[in-house]
């Protein structure tokens, strides 16, 4: 691991006393555990890829609740309509750290980027400077914020305002972000409006393959990419494919059709002997 302030501070949260005095502790194999009302969570990574070569690009990150098995309870869905706005935004950053932690600490995480979600409550319930606390609990950890791909939730027209301010402070606070489009015209005013790193797209809409297809030529002519989620069976890999060949470009993929989400990240594509 090349991270050496990183590998300080989970020597720390090894102490068996960190379990009881912190929010964040290790487990025996050295996964990071994070604790919100009585609830343990901890990391799992669910691998973007391009779509041509199958080749992991990145991973978002995802909390879950602690269990045997990769697949534990989504604390989001347990505790959204429970918890104030600011519990929400203290669960935020706690996720947020926390999948930090587990990512960068595996040795593939020194060559993958690290998606990470916004939960929407989190745009109306800070005020301003968004993303600043996150930098400083980066920079404070030696991790590289250039890696990190910030994915803003899905906005109403109403909240164009909010969406272009929350983009811009996290661009300032040097963060790549990705925005979240429901169709190819909503890509392409994105794209104009915010200039977004990445734009995501449900693979389970493809109906207009042709508007999406104008999408990803718009969006590499910007230097951004598209990534189609929820890829979810055969039938929506070969929609992409249909897709990337009409516009001669190829995007992002990411969904169970490719990968369940898993505690590990994936490794490095193995080259065949000549």
């Amino acid at each position: 691991m090349s991270f050496p302030v990183l590998q300080q501070y989970l020597a720390r949260l090894a102490d068996p006393a960190a379990a009881t005095k912190s929010s964040l502790w290790l487990d025996a194999a050295g996964r990071a555990h994070g604790r919100f009302f009585n609830c343990t969570m901890t990391s799992v990574f669910h691998p973007v890829r391009e779509l041509d070569s199958g080749t992991a690009v990145a991973c978002e990150g995802l909390a879950r609740g602690l269990s045997a098995e990769d697949e534990g309870l989504s604390l989001w869905r347990l505790l959204e309509n429970a918890a104030s706005d600011d519990e929400s935004v203290e669960l935020d950053r706690l996720c947020r750290m926390l999948h930090a932690i587990n990512f960068f600490r595996q040795p593939d995480g020194e060559r993958l980027d690290l998606y990470l979600n916004v939960h929407g409550r989190l745009l109306s319930a800070v005020s301003s400077n968004h993303g600043h606390a996150f930098r400083r609990i980066l920079e404070a950890l030696g991790l590289p914020l250039a890696r990190i791909v910030l994915q803003l939730p899905p906005t109403t027209p109403q909240q164009g305002w909010l969406l272009g301010y929350v983009a811009d402070n996290y661009r300032r606070n040097g963060f790549r972000f990705a925005v979240h489009a429901a169709n190819a015209r909503e890509g392409l005013a994105l794209l104009e409006r915010v200039r977004p790193d990445v734009i995501r797209h449900d693979a389970r809409d493809t109906r207009d393959r042709e508007g999406l297809a104008r999408l990803l030529v718009a969006a590499a002519a910007h230097g951004t990419r598209i990534l189609f989620h929820h890829a979810e069976g055969p039938g929506a890999l070969a929609a992409l494919h249909s897709i990337a060949a009409l516009a001669g470009v190829q995007p992002l993929a990411q969904g169970h059709a490719l990968d369940m989400p898993r505690a590990i990240l994936p490794g490095a594509p193995v080259q065949a002997a000549a």
